[in-house]
This record gives C-alpha cells, structure tokens and sequence, in this order.
C-alpha cells in the first residue's frame, strides 16, 4: 500500500507543470537593456517617417515578499524625421537629461505571480517618466494557467484590461519555455482612451468592428529560462500596432508602430539604493492621463512666465493683425489659448488691468478666455460680468462660447450655477436664456464621463420649472423645459410629465408650445433610457386630445429611440383608425422615409417601418399637401462608410393652410459615431391675422352679437379659443440649443418703442437714415476656436498617440462709410420722402477671413512631439473701396472705383502635411520633413506646355476621355504642369480671364503635388500640397486707366443716358436735339444695324438648307463645321464657313450615315393612322425596330418614344416618335425654337430703352473704353418680350452681345444668347413649353447649341462623361439613342399628383424614369382627374401663383340635395323645407360672418340665402322665378353692384345667372346664388376657424360630421341635422326642434334590463305638431338599468355620458300644425 501512494505522489510530481512566472531573487540586481521605438508613417516606405527611440539600462531588484525596485539608467532619447532608412536618429541630448533627472530615483512597484500591483514614483517625478515606467513594467504583465497552454482572457495591461490570447511552448529538455501573447485593442472591457471635444458625438455600440476607423493590436514574446529556484525572464518583445483610416479606406491608412525590446544582461549582488524622497501611490498597470492633455495639437511652446508671455504674444497678434498677417495671428491666438490654460487667476487679472482700456485687444483676449476653458478663466468671466465690464454685446458672444468650451467639472458647475443667479444676467433675457441653455449642455457633458449624475446639479432647473409652472410664466416654463432638454437627464422626467396633459390634468390649460416643448425635452434622455422614453412618446402620440402638432412631435422623439418592430407595427395598427389624418399622413411618410434608408445604425428600424408600412393601405400615400410630411434627402457610403440625413418636418395645422411647424435638421455619419450638426425650428401660430386688414371692430357689429345669441340655440357649440400671432425658432448645434426666441406683437412694440420711442414704422425708418447720414467707422475684429477634437489612446512604450483636429477662425472687416443725402431730413420726415432723395456714398470696406485648421497623429506631449501634423488654411479677401450718388428722382446711379493696382488675392485654399518632429528643450529648431523625397520641382514658368489633344472623333460618351478633353478646350487659356520626379506628382495650372478695358485680369491657380499616384486613395490625395487660389491682378494697357465707372439709367432717360456717352469728349456733345430720330441714333451707336442684317442672311440660308436638304449628325458637342446653325430637329445642315456648297456638305455625311449602314425614317404625317416603319442595323445603337400602321399597332411603347404635344400645337400626330439618325420634317414646335435664335425684330424701333447700364474705365490721355448694355421690353396681353444688347462704347470692335427672350400666350417661353462679331459667332436657345406627354399635361424644356466656345463643350464634356454612372445610381433607365447631334430635351409630364414620368434626351444617350415620387403631391383643380386636364389649361407661367393661391382657398357648394364641403367631402342631404342651416360661420373669436340657408317650401329645387355681416344682413331668394334682394329687411332695386361703407368693404355684384358677394375683409372671397346653385369661396387665412355644415376646413375630411358640439355625427342625414336653427314655433316657419329621445325597443345592457337615452338630440317636431314626413338616423344612446332615476326631463343633452350602444331612429323633416297653442 505504501509502494502505491508513493508511486502516485511521483506520478503528479511529474505531471505538475513547472512555474513560468518570473521570479526576481531576493539579494540580486537584475540587469536589463531596454529599447522602445515608435514609429509614424504610412505603408509605402518611399514617404517620410517620423519617430521616436529611448534605449537604456533597467535594473529590478526584489526588497520583499511582493514589493520590488526599478532603476532605469542612462536614458538616451533619438528623434527619427525623414526618410527610412536614408536618414538615421537623432540624438536629443537635452531632452535625453530632463528624461533622465526624472527617472534618477528609482520607482517601487508590486509584483506576485507575474502580474504587477501598484506602482510608487518620488513625488515631483511627472507623469510622463511614470508612465515611461509603465511601459517597461507592461513588459513584465503575464497570466499563465498552469492546466493550459492556449487560452484567452481579459488581462490588465497599460491599454486597459483587454483580451488577450496566450500560446505558451514548454521546453522541458532545456529548461526553457516561450510564452506568446496577442492583444486586441479593440476589445476591452475597461479601455484606456481618452476623448476630448467628442462630448456630441454619440458611438454606436452595435455597429460592427469593420466599422471603425482605428485598429490596434498588441504581440508579446517571452522568453524565459527555470531552475529549481524559479523562473527568470531572459528576454521580452513587444509590438504594438495602429492603424488609421481617416477615410474608411482599407488601403488608405497610417500606421503606428511601437516595439519594445527587455533582454537580460547580467545580475549583480549589489542592491539598488534606496529612494531618497518619499514615494507616492501613482496607481496600477493602467495608463495615466494627465500633463499630455495640457498640450494642444499645435507647435510647442516652453512656458516659462505665462504672464509676461501672453503680455508679449497679445501685443503681437494685434500687431500681426493691423499688419494683415492673418495667419501668424490666428497661429498667436492658438497657442494664446494655450497659455490661457496654465494662468492663474492673479496672472489673468493683472493682464486684463493692462489691456481692458485698449479696444482692439479686447476681442482677442476675451476669445482666447472662452476658448480655454478653464476653471479659472471661466471664473473670472463670471467676475467681469457681474462687476459689468462687458457691454451687453460683448456678454452675448462670449457666454456661448465659454460654456461651450470650458471643462466640466465640479468647480466650473459651481462657477455656472452661479450665473444663473447673477443680477446682471437676469436683466437681459438674451443673456438669461443663453446661460440656461449652456448650463444644461454644461451637466450632459458632466454627467456623459461621471458614473453618477448628482441630482443638485439640475435642481437649479428644476426649481425654474416649478418657479414658472406656479406662475403661469409661459416664457419660463419654455426655457426650462429647453435647459431640461439639453442636460438629457433621465432625472428630470418626472418635471417634464408635468407640462404634459397625458399624464398631467393641470397642463391641459398649458399652450400648445409648452406641450411640445415638454415632449421635445425627452430627445436627449432617450440616448440614457431609450425603453422608458419609448413608453411615454407612444403613449402621448396615442392621446388624440392633445394638439396634432404635438404628437407629431411625440412621434418624431419615438422614432429616435430606435423602437424594434412591435412597437412599431402598434403604431401603424393605430393609423387605421387615427381620428387625424394630419398625425397619420406625418407618421406614414416618416416611416416610409425611414423604411427606405440605407443607414447602416438604422438598419433595424428601416426593416421594422419597411414591414410596419406594410399593414396601411395606399390611402395615406395619395394625401394632397395639405397634410404633414417628412422629407428626407440622405446618402451613405458603405464603401467609406459616411453618410448625411438632411431632413425636414413639415406639421401642418388645421387652421393653417401652411406648416406651422417646420423642424429641419442635418445629421452626419462617420463610421460608427452619428452627429447631430445642425437643427433649426420655426413656429408660428396666427401669422393670418398679419395679412388682413387690420383695427377692424368686428366685436362692434350686429353680427357678433347675433352669433352669440345663435351659439346659446346650438346645444354645446363654443367659440375657438383666441389665438395670439406668434413666431418662434430655435436653433441646435451639435445637438445642443443654444438659442430660441418668441416673437409676438408685444415683442414687435417692445422692440420699436426702444428704438424710437413710438410704437409707429415711421419714426424707425427715420433714425435709420439719420444713422446712415451720421456715417459708419470703426474696426471690427472675432476671432474664435473653431473647435478641438483629441483622441488619444497609451502605446506600450508609455507615450500616447494622439489623434487631434483644432483650428481657429479670425474675421475681421474694416469699414469707413461716409453718407450724405440731400434735402437734408426734416424733422416732418415722411418714408415716402426718400423717392426724391439724392445720396451721395464714399465708402472703403475691407472685410478678411482666415480659418486654419491643425490635424495631428503621433505623441503629443508638453515634452515632445512626433507624427504627422496637417495645415490646411482658408482665407478671404476683399476690399471694396467706392464713391457712389444714387438721385432717386432721376432714376440714376453712378458707382466710381480705383483699377486695380497691384496684384491682390482675394480667396485661397491651402494645406500640407509634414511630418514633425519637436522637443521642449529645442523649441526653435523643429524638425519637420515634407511627406515627399527631396527633389527640384520646376516651376510653371521653365516647363514647356504640355497639352495632349483629345480625341477627334467623340462618337460616343464611353470613349471620351476626361483629361484630354480639359487640355484641349483650355489650350489656349491656361497653363498646365505634369511633373513626375523622385517618386512623387506635381500639377500645376491656371486660368486667366482678361478684361483689358477695364485693366484687369483674373485668375485661377491650382498646384498640388501628394502620393495619389502611390494608392489611389482619398488619404493618399491628402497627404501632399494643395494650393488653390484666385488672384486679381493688372493688365499692362496703353494709358494709364484713372478710374472705373459703372452708370446705371432707368427710366426715359436711358436712351439719352447712351447718346451722351457715345459723344462725351467730342465736338457733338451737348447736340443731341439736332438728330430727329433718337431710334436711328441707338441703331447706329449699338451698331444693330449691322447685327439684324447678319441675322436675315442667315436665316434666309438656313431656311434654304432645311428645305433642300436632310440632317447630318455630327457628334456629341462636336466642333460644327458652319459658324451659324437653325432647326432643332435638322441639327447642323448647313453650308460651311469656307465657301463650300451646301449640297457637297450633305453628300458627305449621307455617305458618312450609309457607311455606318444606319437605317433612316419616312413618316407621311398626315394621320394617326398613317405607316410608320423605323429600322435599324445591329450595329445601330438603339439595336431596336418599331413599326406601326393599321396591322401592327404598339399597344404600350416605351415612355422614351412618346412625343410630346406643345400646348398650342392644334393638328393631332402619332403618340410613336420613331427612331432615326436623321430627320427629313420637324415640328411647328421646333420651327418656332429655330427662329428664336434669330428673330429680326427690333424692340427699339418701337419702344424705347428701360434701362442702359455703363461700365467705362476712363483714362487719363484717351477715350473712355468699356461696355454698355441696353435693355428693351414689350408687354402685351398674351405676349411678353424682353431683348439685351451689349457692345463696347468706343473703337471700331464688332463683338456683341444679344439676349431675346420672350412669353406666348402664356404657354411657351423662349429665349437665345448670341455674342461674337455681330452677334453670330456664338449661339445658344432654349425653350420650355407646356404641353402634353401622352394623357398627361407635361412641360418640355428644350437647349440648342450652335456654335460655343471650346471652354463650354469641354465643361460638357466632362459632365456627359458622369450622366450614365449618375443616372444609374439614381435609378434611371438608360437608352443609346442618337438624336439631334446640337439638342438636349427634357421632358416631365404629371401622371397623377405624386408621380411624374422624365425623359432626357442627349445627342447620343436618353435617359429616362416613369413614376416617379414627388416629395409633395402637385395641387389640380378640385375634382377634375389629372390625366384628363387639357394641356390649353395650364398657363402656369402667369397663373402659376394665381392656380397655387385659388387651390388654397376653401370651396363650398350646394346644389339641389349634393352638398360639397371645405374638404371636398360629397354628401347627399334633403334639407328639410323652411327650416334655416347654418351653412357656413366664423367660429373664431371675431365672429365675422354667417351664411345660412334654407329650402323653400314651394319647390325643392330651389333655396333661400341669410348672409350676416357687420352690420348687414342680406336675404336673397327667388320669388316669381326672378332672384329677390333685401339688404336690412329693405328690398333693393336692380341696379347693382351694391357697396358698404363701413370700414369692411362688402360688394353685391351680377355674374352669370345669379347674384354675386364679395366680402374679403371678412374672409368670404366670393358667394355666388342662383336660385339652385349656392357656391361660397372663403380666404385661405379662414382655414380651421369655420363651422357648419360646409365644415370645419381643416383638412380633416375623417371627422367631417361634427356637430355644434364637436360630437361625431354617425351619418351625413344626422350632421345635417344638427346645424338646423330652431325657432319660435309661433313666429317662425320651422316646426323642428332637437330633443333627446328614448329607444323604444327592448335594450338588455351588461345582462340587466335596461333603459337607453340617444347622446345626442334627434330632430322632432314642436308640441302641437305632428310628424308627416320621417327619415332614418343612426345615434349613439347611453345605456342605464331600468330603474335608474334618470329621466329626460331637463336634460338638453347627454354627451358628457358614454355611448354604449348605436340603434337607428325616426327623425322628423315635416311637420303639420293643426292645434299648435300660440299667444293671440
């Protein structure tokens, strides 16, 4: 038994696996080497590099059971900048001490079982020599499992605690082992990174790891030697790795390397001494930020005395800026910030002592104290304000940039909380609104870093919310509700439910606004607790009693919580039975928008709305514009993996015709981040009150208080509730408001009265001119912190990578604006005043932007840096130095300016990427290596042009090729460089216009040299130069050129104005009376003469040409072989420019054509039904043939093939248009287009010119050179024309310019643009015509080109070369067809209200698409189908607005039994006889008007007509078969028309058949009655306030039966009903009465016998009467046990009860009156 047990114990003896751990023997120093490199560059080896390399000497000794001592030793730091392996380190001595005087004492750290504990450092050592320590203890970091040699688990390291792999290979033979070790740094559970400025930047936990941008990955080797005494670590190598992807690109990266290197030296028995100082706790394993987030990512600075440096640097920058020197200004304001951080509040206010008296130093250092954002420079902002050292405009740009930028931390929230407080701030609401709204953005940036969010920080808003709900403080309640909104703590929704009638009684007194600001202040609460916000927007969207606005809102917040498909296919089951079409139509097209997004983070709720649309049927797609809509523009690349949402919510109200409310909003997508970037909203709210007239005393009028009395007899019928106007916006950035304002009336007054002190207009346009007249001088000076992003994350060696965008923005204007006008202003100045004024200016405007904007990636410290660093720079600059006088009466304007003098740049773009290398110790020599080897770029000036001419034959756009064809069309105008040297490009062109009258020239300048010819990739492109700038500069002319005039006559002036300037300076001037003809004088200075016959000779020619011969296709945008060209369909026939014959032309294009075997068209023409055969080759490019005659007919042609008809086209042709190459007839149409390009008429021999504008450069020895236009029109009834002529006003030059355009008969507009050498070397015409396209009314646009520039055909051609990929990207379908080689043509034709078909035809291609979705439906005629509207009807150009206006306002008609309401709801109903309707009233509190109407006993067709207003009351009806007026109880006499004369203006007019009335100041636009026709036309401004049964005009056509009450009648017959208006039964024709009735049948309710009372009152007759005519209604009764006490006796109504069952009654329409008991 014994030999067992002992043969057991052996056996797991030498099973049992040796310790791997690392054991440092007590009594031994271990000697290591240690060298850490780290690296910065990109894959391609051939660019620059920079890096960093520490070799030194580590010691480790053991002084207990766990704690052990490191020395490093000799630390020697290199700097590598350059290119590898050409340039080699560097050493950096300097710093390589400052390094070693902090690691001179040696560091205490714990170490058990090869894992590291706690690490102790000397207690002045800085962070960055702890963290160096750090590096080289994450070396020594293991976990071995002594059952495993694979296996994963998150381990602790200076990254974080990451998963980690480990392979471990035992060689037990030699007693060595090796362990290997990867790390994913993408998968950690407690990840040390670091992020700055990203506080709006919302991560998305879901989105897959292919979707970041930044990978990394760590290797570690081990290898280690054991003995009986333990285990030692012989050796060490790591390797850690990043790789960037700025684009998403997978070859577009950069890459960070970083390796470490331990190997064992030796030991030695001598111990390491003891640490001279105390050391301090510093933590674990895990990376420490501190000191590096000190240093922005810009150029070092030493701080020494922050003080007398910024004293110093702010004298500078406002040097630097009076001097221009932008650039070196905005690089002084950044590392002014920087200082700004490290001063002390001493130091700040001793500079602000210094400098607060001298303005132009004020703006640079108060933006510089926003922009640190540090507790002390937020502190002493805070002083300033409250000691009122700021103006109230200097308060209002500096709050929201210092709440912006400061650091949130508890002593900056005290500081805010503060200024909630503060007196100065609560005087200004500006100021109120903007702390309150940055004090919430304040603690959503706290709290989104801070485990817990402490509820004190929102007390302060909460307690405004309380303060404000007890008040009643509308205002406040808002901007609670905003601050609220921005904190997004779910904290506060127990204060936000309060303002919600949902879940609070109380607020359903609460505006409108305030609820949905309430459900709007949950946005951001939904990115904490998306479940719980969720529940309540479903439940507020679910409330049908609150506002529609507002749960469209609660819709859009529920979509933003991401709900998954349950809720939202409950959503879309709720819009079957939604009561407002206005929350469903908002809710089906944002689902729909949101179903077919390509988002990848909204992939789920895009699938769950694509099922959820689904359950709802095509009704809610087919909503007119009336009602809301989302509309949603967005695209996404997945390849790049960004993308944009630009959306917009329209919510419409019922009594607006307009949205009232508009949010729109652009959301940014960046790998797997989204960014709210910028969200604007309006509101308004009777804003129609502003568009009538106004201080009318409705309340004063009969009618107001008729209606009151009527609203007594129409049980439960209440007045709207008045409504204020009122506008609001708001404004988000990076999701934060920042800024809201209400506008109303009394803001408006307020406003005015602070001013001026009067409420009135007059008196403000008065200060303003005296403010003008007083002058404008001063300097204006913002520069700001555009903004600061840093990521930053540890490397193994200790140092951190940092990934850093700052960049800053100077705008500055300098102006000097003297006015005079003269008659001075009077003290009895009226506006009207300044239409005899003349105002003489002298200006000198210099307005200047920069904006320089700083990338980095590589170590950021205050003690070096090393990467990557990118520039890119924008500046503008302008200056507009004039006299001008304008003389108002005379119509004239006269603008003087300087030529240009010198060279000037007035906007540039540029950037460059270097790799940097710095050190605090040698601050003044950076080392900095362009990305580029090193070589000599030539200059554009030593490089021989190189311009490679395109193709010749540009047969097809497939073949074209987009740099030959820009060499080619820019040869003669540019300069261009390609250079390849040393592996690396240089471009370099520009582009120069001259205008040498004028002593100008501009150019454009490109040059750019990156690594794109390496990898085509956007990095790649980046990484480089680029320059792009626009420079005017002068032109060298033969006199010196004083000054530059502009004149500009109108008026009957113009043609004199030219006259005088053609003869200034000779003997003739002042002699213009002599000539008898004016006319003939314009010709011959214009030289128009010269220009019309030009133009006849071509016009007879061509005309010639196109009946003789056929079209000869000559290629897209192809050089045509004749300088004039006509006929859109013949294309380019016509006789060439060398004298050839025309007919020698056509022959050689017909050989041309039959070469290429192309097949031809032959057409009679002369019917629909006529033969038509059109075929083509294979190698035809259409490859198609269609044939049509009487046995073959296309029963569906493609949409590409259908003609369109113009609208005044009278014969009928075939729907087919045939394929062809060429074409022997063309159209009327295109006859008419060929003649807008040279129409002989002349406007100036009948109608003189309008306007003469002159731009003449005047010189000192010479006559005045330049240009003048003159401008002619016609206006006829149905023809409307305008002709522009240009030329030059001296010298014998023929160039001019000619532009007609004209309008006929409202259906076609046509146009050309000619210019050369009188008029003809150059020719473009357009024409847009409406027609029809097939059935549907349609619109042609149609361009001819002749003859252009080669400028212009190659800017087309490179636009042709992107249309296929375009169209195939958006969807279009696509045809090689070849058309007419000079002629593009779009067609688009509405085939129902919400789709219209597009066909675009090219010289060689036709795009096209059918069906496609408008965003909002386009507004027809009521009732009339669109496929069936004549073409002839749409006059769009002059009644575009007048057909858009009439389809806003409300039409009503009634018509024997068919009645049409406001909604365009048809119903039948029999009016009973004699018995007044209310048709139609205002239900508003103004109570304007009341038109009822009644059918007359003597005959059912006809009816009778009660109109109220003001104090009228007409009565029309028919008597004796003739229409009767009585006005006031008094009949009129026929003479009409009839007119008020009260301050509403009412007129009573004939037309047609009947009577007209017209009240607009009311809001009746027109009432028509003929005895059986009754049409009432209200103003749009009246939508949402009418009543009766015309209805309410809200759009609302699903609740279109409601009765006085608001109750939902169940059938037309009953809502008709209801609007009857009972009378004294004695006095009054009408026997009816409504009463509540009692079911007659038998009801068992809930298993008891019951008794059932109808809700609402059922037409009966009176007592005494009885019923001979009856008709049947349903109603809804309510239900009680039958020996309930309830009764009808004294109960007019029962619709506050519940409606338990619907039963059909009797109603009685006809009454007989035999025993009615009356008062005699």
């Amino acid at each position: 038994m014994k030999g067992l047990i002992l043969a057991l114990v052996f056996a797991l003896v030498e099973g049992q696996k040796q310790d791997l751990e690392p054991v440092f023997h007590m009594g031994k120093t271990y000697l290591y080497s240690y060298e850490s490199l780290i690296m910065h560059g990109l894959p391609d080896r051939s660019l620059a590099m920079a890096g960093v390399r520490l070799a030194s000497k580590v010691e480790i000794s053991r002084v207990s059971h766990s704690d052990h001592l490191l020395q490093i030793r000799s630390p020697k730091l290199e700097e590598h900048n350059g290119f590898w392996p050409i340039d080699s380190f560097t050493p950096s001595s300097r710093l390589s001490e400052t390094i070693a005087a902090c690691l001179s004492q040696p560091f205490k750290f714990e170490y058990t079982e090869g894992r590291v504990g706690s690490i102790f450092a000397p207690e002045d050592c800085p962070v960055l020599c702890t963290n160096l320590v750090r590096g080289v203890l994450n070396m020594l970091q293991m976990t071995i499992k002594k059952t495993e040699n694979v296996y994963e688990l998150q381990e602790a390291g200076i990254e974080g605690v990451c998963q980690t792999r480990y392979v471990i290979q035992d060689d037990s033979k030699n007693n060595r082992a090796t362990i290997a070790k990867s790390k994913d740094l993408m998968d950690c559970q407690d990840k040390a990174v670091k992020n700055l400025g990203m506080a709006y930047v919302r991560p998305c936990p879901t989105c897959p790891l292919k979707a970041r941008n930044m990978k990394g990955t760590a290797t570690f080797t081990y290898k280690i030697k054991y003995d009986d005494s333990g285990a030692s670590l012989t050796s060490a190598m790591s390797d850690q790795v990043y790789q960037i992807s700025p684009f998403n690109e997978p070859n577009g990266v950069a890459v960070m390397e970083a390796r470490q290197e331990l190997s064992l030296v030796g030991t030695k028995r001598s111990p390491i001494s003891a640490p001279t100082s105390q050391l301090q706790k510093q933590g674990n394993l895990r990376y420490h930020f501190s000191g590096e987030l000190l240093q922005m990512p810009i150029p070092l600075i030493r701080i020494k005395n922050p003080d007398l440096q910024l004293t110093e640097m702010l004298r500078q920058l406002v040097q630097n800026n009076e001097k221009g020197a932008t650039k070196e200004a905005s690089a002084k304001f950044l590392q002014m910030v920087q200082l700004f951080r490290v001063a002390t509040l001493d130091q700040i206010e001793s500079l602000w002592l210094q400098f607060v008296n001298e303005l132009p130093y004020r703006p640079w250092f108060l933006s510089a104290i926003c922009a640190a954002g540090a507790t002390d420079t937020f502190r002493f902002l805070k002083q300033k304000i409250h000691d009122k050292k700021l103006n109230i405009w200097e308060a209002a740009v500096t709050l929201p940039l210092a709440f912006h930028f400061v650091t949130p931390n508890k002593q900056t929230l005290e500081i805010a909380s503060s200024f909630l407080t503060c007196p100065q701030i609560q005087k200004v609401l500006m100021h109120r609104i903007i702390v309150y709204l940055g004090y919430g953005s304040m603690v959503n940036k706290y709290c989104a870093q801070a485990l817990l969010c402490p509820n004190e920080l929102l007390q302060p808003l909460h307690d405004l919310a309380t303060e404000a709900a007890s008040k009643g403080d509308a205002k406040d309640m808002s901007l609670a509700l905003k601050a609220m909104g921005n904190a997004g703590e779910p904290a506060s929704i127990k204060r936000i439910l309060k303002f919600l009638p949902t879940f609070s009684s109380a607020a359903a007194s609460l505006p409108n606004r305030i609820h949905a600001d309430a459900v709007l202040a949950l946005r951001k609460i939904a990115r904490k607790d998306p479940a719980k916000v969720r529940e309540l927007t479903l439940q507020v969207f679910m409330d049908s009693t609150l506002a529609p606005n507002v749960r469209m809102v609660a819709c859009v917040v529920l979509f933003e919580t991401k709900p998954a498909l349950p809720t939202v296919a409950a959503l879309a089951s709720s819009l079957l039975t939604e009561p407002s079409l206005q929350v469903a139509s908002f809710a089906y097209s944002h689902m729909k928008i949101l179903a077919a997004g390509r988002i990848p983070q909204l992939y789920k709720l895009s699938a769950a709305c694509n099922i959820a649309i689904k359950l709802l049927g095509p009704r809610l797609d087919r909503l007119s514009y009336r009602y809301s809509k989302v509309i949603q523009i967005s695209d996404y690349s997945s390849q790049y993996q960004v993308g944009a949402i630009w959306r917009v919510y329209l919510m419409n109200s019922p009594s607006t015709m307009f949205p009232s409310d508009i949010i729109t909003k652009v959301r940014g997508y960046y790998a797997n981040t989204a960014t709210d970037i910028i969200e604007v909203a309006f509101r308004s709210q009777g804003l129609t009150k502003l568009m009538r007239k106004q201080n009318i005393p409705f309340a004063e009028y009969d009618t107001y208080k008729t209606l009151k009395e009527l609203g007594k007899s129409l049980l439960g019928w209440k007045e709207l509730p008045p409504e204020d106007p009122l506008v609001s916006a708001y404004i988000k950035v990076l999701g934060q408001e920042i800024a809201f304002v209400d506008i109303d009336k009394d803001a408006i007054q307020q406003m005015m009265m602070s001013l001026t002190g009067s409420s009135d207009w007059q008196p403000v346009v008065k200060k303003v001119m005296e403010e003008v007249q007083s002058g404008i001088s001063g300097r204006w000076t913002l520069p700001v912190l555009v903004g600061e992003m840093r990521h930053i994350v540890p490397t193994t060696a200790g140092l951190p990578l940092e990934l850093g965008l700052c960049g800053a923005m100077v705008a500055q204007a300098a102006a000097d604006v003297d006015v005079k006008v003269s008659p001075t202003i009077s003290d009895n100045f009226k506006p009207s005043q300044l239409w005899e004024t003349k105002m003489d200016i002298h200006a000198d405007i210099r307005p200047k932007a920069y904006i320089h904007m700083i990338a980095m990636m590589g170590i950021n410290t205050q003690y070096l840096q090393s990467g990557f660093e990118y520039h890119a720079e924008f500046s503008a600059n302008t200056t507009m130095k004039f006299d001008a006088r304008i003389n108002m009466k005379e119509k004239n304007l006269k603008i003087e300016t300087l030529p240009c003098h010198q060279e000037v740049e007035l906007a540039a773009v540029r950037s460059e990427v270097y790799a940097i290398s710095r050190n605090m110790e040698e601050v003044d020599s950076e080392k900095k290596s362009q990305i580029f080897p090193k070589g000599e770029i030539p200059s554009t000036s030593d490089q021989p042009l190189q311009s490679t001419e395109g193709s010749s034959n540009p047969g097809s756009w497939k073949q074209s090729s987009i740099p030959n064809a820009i060499s080619k069309g820019y040869q003669q105008g540019s300069e261009e460089v390609h250079h390849n040297s040393a592996g690396r490009r240089f471009y370099a062109r520009r582009f120069c216009k001259k205008i040498e009258s004028l002593g100008c020239s501009t150019c454009l300048s490109l040059k750019s040299q990156n690594s794109a010819f390496l990898r085509n990739t956007y990095l790649h492109k980046l990484l480089g130069e680029f320059e792009a700038k626009i420079i005017l500069k002068p032109v060298h002319t033969d006199a010196d050129i004083d000054k530059i005039q502009l004149e500009v006559q109108a008026g009957s002036k113009a043609a004199s104005k030219i006259i005088e300037v053609s003869s200034s300076g000779s003997k003739e001037e002042g002699e213009a009376s002599l000539y008898k003809d004016i006319q003939a004088k314009l010709k011959k200075i214009l030289g128009i003469e010269d220009v019309f016959t030009a133009a006849n000779k071509t016009r007879r020619r061509t005309k010639r040409i196109n009946r003789e011969y056929k079209t000869a296709d000559t290629g897209l945008w192809a050089e045509p072989s004749i300088p004039h060209l006509s006929s859109s369909s013949s294309s380019s026939a016509a006789s060439s420019a060398d004298g050839r014959q025309p007919g020698d032309h056509h022959r050689k294009d017909e050989i041309k054509q039959s070469g290429k075997n192309r097949g031809s068209r032959s057409s009679s023409g002369s019917s629909a039904s006529s033969k038509a055969c059109s075929s083509s080759s294979q190698e035809d490019h259409s490859g198609d043939r269609h044939c049509s005659g009487d046995s073959e007919q296309q029963a569906n042609p493609p949409v590409y093939q259908l003609l369109f008809k113009p609208a005044d086209e009278q014969d009928t042709r075939g729907e087919i248009l045939n394929i062809s190459i060429s074409s022997s007839s063309s159209s009327a149409s295109d006859e008419d287009f060929s003649r807008a390009m040279s129409q002989p008429e002349f406007l100036g021999d009948s109608k003189p010119p309008i306007l003469v504008a002159v731009l003449r450069a005047i010189h000192r020895n010479k006559q005045p050179t330049g240009l003048q236009l003159v401008l002619y029109t016609d206006t006829q009834p149905k023809r409307w024309r305008i002709q522009m002529f240009g030329s030059s006003i001296t010298g014998p030059s023929r160039w001019k310019l000619c532009a007609d355009a004209s309008v006929i008969n409202y259906q076609k507009v046509s146009g050309s643009l000619r210019w050369g050498k009188d008029c003809q070397d150059y020719q473009i015409a357009t024409q847009i015509a409406t027609g029809q396209f097939a059935a549907y009314p349609a619109m042609q646009m149609k361009l001819e080109w002749l003859k252009v520039p080669s400028i212009i055909r190659t800017t087309a051609r490179w636009f042709y070369s992107f249309l296929p990929g375009a169209a195939y990207v958006l969807g279009f379908s696509q045809k090689q067809q070849l058309g007419p080689s000079h002629q593009a043509t779009l067609v688009m034709a509405l085939t129902s209200p919400r789709t219209c078909d597009v066909v675009f035809k090219l010289p060689e291609l036709t795009i096209y698409d059918t069906a496609i979705s408008l965003p909002l439906p386009v507004p027809s005629q009521p009732g009339t189908p669109i496929s069936t509207l004549p073409s002839s009807a749409w006059k769009v150009f002059s009644q575009a607005a007048l057909s858009l206006t009439e389809s806003l306002k409300g039409h009503c008609t009634v018509f024997q039994n068919k009645i049409t309401t406001f909604n365009g709801v048809e119903f039948n109903y029999s009016m009973p006889a004699n018995c007044y309707h209310v048709l139609v009233q205002d239900c508003s509190p103004e109570l304007k008007f009341l038109v009822m109407v009644k059918k007359l006993e003597e005959s059912a067709d006809l009816t009778a007509v009660n109109v109220r207003l003001a104090s009228h009351e007409v009565d029309m009806y028919v008597s004796n078969g003739l229409i009767q007026l009585k006005i006031n109880g008094v009949q009129t006499s026929k003479d009409l028309p009839y007119t008020s004369n009260s301050a509403a203006s009412m007129l009573i007019s004939s037309e047609k058949k009947g009577v007209t009335l017209k009240a607009p100041d009311y809001g009746i636009d027109k009432l028509y009655y003929d005895g059986h026709r009754l049409e009432i036309q209200l103003a749009f401004w009246m939508a949402g306030k009418t009543c009766g049964i015309c209805g309410k005009y809200d759009a609302e056509i699903e609740r279109e039966y409601q009765t006085p009450s608001g109750y939902l009648a169940k059938d037309a017959v009953s809502f008709g009903h209801s609007w009857i208006i009972s009378e004294d039964p004695c006095a009054g024709a009408c026997k009816l009465q409504r009463k509540l009735v009692k079911s007659e049948k038998p009801v068992s309710f809930e298993k008891t016998a019951a008794k059932c009372f109808s809700v609402e009152p059922v037409l009966r007759c009176v007592k005494g009467c009885s019923a001979t005519q009856t008709v049947s209604v349903s109603v809804g009764f309510h239900c009680v046990p039958a020996d309930s006490a309830l009764s009808l006796d004294g109960q007019p109504r029962l619709d506050q009860k519940s409606e338990d069952v619907v039963s059909s009654v009797s109603a009685h329409t006809a009454c007989s009156c035999q025993q009615q008991a009356c008062p005699a």
